[in-house]
C-alpha cells in the first residue's frame, strides 16, 4: 500500500458521499415545472397529483411499480390545414382551422380520452364539416368570425368532458377549387358588365329626358319673352304719345336705322316741289378729280 492511498481515500470519500446523496435526492423529489402537473400511478391507477412548482418529496418514486407522467397546462394549438366541405349549394369549399386550446383538468385529459390531440382533431374536423355545410360560400367568407365562435361553442361539451378549454377557434382561410373560382369570377364579371349597361342606358334616358324638358321650359320662357315684348313696346308708344317731340324724334332714329348705306343709297332733305328720290337718282355723278401733274 502506497503512502498516497490514505490522502486519495479521503479526497474520494466525500465526493462518493455527495454523489450518493445527490442520487438519493434525485431517486425520491419530482421536479414540477410551471404550467405543469406530474401525475403518479401505482399500479397503472392515478393516487396523486403534484400541481406546486418546485421540488416535490416522493419518496416511493424508488419502488418500480410507481410511474409518473408529465402533462403540460400552457396554451396549445390545434391546426387543421385545407378542409375541403361542400356548403348547401354543393360548392366545394376549402377552408383552414385554428384552434387554441388548454388542458385545465389534467386527470380527465389523460384518462377520459385516448389520443388527446387526435380525437381533439377529429371532433373539430367533425363540427366543421357539419357547420359549414348548413351555409353557402358567401355566409362562410362574411362570417368567418361568428363561425369560429359557433365551431366553439359546438365543440365545448366534448372538450369539457376531456378536460380541455377551447380559448380560440377562428376560421383562417377560406377559398375555392381552381375550376369553381374562375366560374364565379366570369359569373360575376359577366353581371358587372350588365350591371354596367343597365346603368348606361338608364343614363342615357335620363340625359335625354332632361334634355327634352329644358328644351320644353326653354320654348315656353322664349314663347312668354316674345310675347312680353310687342306689351312692352305698345306700353312705351303709348308714354311717348304724350309727348310729340319725343314720338318724332324717336320715329326719325328709327327710320334713319332701317337705312343700309352699304346696300342702297337714300335721298333725305328734298321737299315736296323739288326733286324726288328717284329724280335725284339719276342725277350723274362728277367725275373724281385728275391727279394733278
Amino acid at each position: 500500500m502506497t503512502p498516497y492511498f490514505p490522502l486519495a481515500l479521503g479526497l474520494l470519500a466525500p465526493l462518493a458521499i455527495a454523489l450518493g446523496l445527490w442520487l438519493l435526492l434525485r431517486a425520491t423529489t419530482v421536479e414540477v415545472e410551471d404550467e405543469a402537473v406530474i401525475l403518479v400511478e401505482q399500479f397503472g391507477k392515478h393516487v396523486a397529483t403534484l400541481k406546486d412548482p418546485g421540488l416535490a418529496w416522493l419518496p416511493s418514486r424508488m419502488l418500480p411499480w410507481v410511474s409518473l407522467k408529465h402533462v403540460s397546462l400552457r396554451r396549445d394549438f390545434l391546426q387543421l390545414s385545407e378542409v375541403h366541405v361542400a356548403d348547401r349549394q354543393g360548392t366545394t369549399v376549402i377552408v383552414d382551422v385554428w384552434i387554441d386550446y388548454r388542458i385545465i383538468d389534467p386527470v380527465k385529459a389523460e384518462y377520459a380520452v385516448a389520443h388527446l390531440h387526435e380525437s381533439l382533431h377529429s371532433l373539430v374536423m367533425h363540427a366543421t364539416l357539419s357547420l359549414l355545410g348548413r351555409r353557402t360560400f358567401y355566409e362562410i367568407l362574411c362570417d368567418r368570425s361568428e363561425l369560429g365562435e359557433l365551431l366553439k361553442n359546438d365543440i365545448r361539451t366534448d372538450t369539457e368532458r376531456w378536460g380541455v378549454a377551447i380559448e380560440l377557434a377562428f376560421l383562417q382561410k377560406v377559398s375555392l377549387l381552381p375550376e369553381v373560382s374562375s366560374r364565379i369570377l366570369s359569373t360575376i364579371a359577366a353581371r358587372l358588365g350588365r350591371a354596367r349597361a343597365e346603368l348606361l342606358e338608364v343614363g342615357r334616358l335620363a340625359v335625354a329626358s332632361i334634355e327634352a324638358e329644358t328644351s320644353v321650359k326653354v320654348a315656353t320662357l322664349m314663347a312668354e319673352a316674345k310675347g312680353q315684348y310687342p306689351l312692352a313696346i305698345g306700353r312705351a308708344m303709348t308714354q311717348l304719345g304724350a309727348e310729340p317731340k319725343v314720338l318724332a324724334a324717336y320715329n326719325e332714329l328709327y327710320r334713319l336705322s332701317l337705312l343700309r348705306p352699304h346696300r342702297s343709297t337714300a335721298f333725305i332733305g328734298f321737299g315736296e316741289d323739288g326733286l324726288r328720290a328717284a329724280e335725284a337718282a339719276m342725277i350723274p355723278q362728277p367725275p373724281p378729280p385728275s391727279a394733278s401733274h
